[in-house]
């Protein structure tokens, strides 16, 4: 059964950086793309990044500059660089994959993912 496990996530001061990890299992997610959404309390799940098989990358306005998404095809693991963060960043981190073609504008949206991790708490303090 596939499995998408993320670790990283913990408390740090506004302007700070951390470093999210996304690992997979139980199938190959080598020809898929794979995202990064997040969740704040009250809030809807929003996208923040994704990554094509062939290392495209995606990312919401408000993380472009201070984010980046990579991944190794052949470890199944994807990353989530976070600089320069706000408090405004503080929410439940989740990755996900799309299994099977995917446009622009469905990698954005988080109801066309098919694999969910459990989410990982990123907390920015001011």
């Amino acid at each position: 059964q596939a499995q998408l496990v993320e670790s990283g996530g913990g408390l740090v001061p506004a302007g700070g950086s951390l470093t999210l990890s996304c690992v997979a299992s139980g199938r190959t997610f080598s020809s898929n793309i794979l995202g990064w959404f997040r969740q704040a309390p009250g809030k809807e799940r929003e996208f923040v990044a994704a990554i094509g098989w062939a290392g495209s990358q995606y990312y919401a306005d408000s993380v472009t500059g201070r984010f980046a998404i990579s991944r190794d095809v052949a470890k199944n693991t994807m990353w989530l660089q976070l600089n320069n963060l706000k408090p405004e960043d503080t929410a439940v981190y989740y990755c996900a994959a799309f299994v099977g073609s995917v446009s622009d504008y469905a990698l954005r949206r988080p109801y066309g993912y098919d694999y969910w991790g459990q989410g990982t708490q990123v907390t920015v303090s001011s």
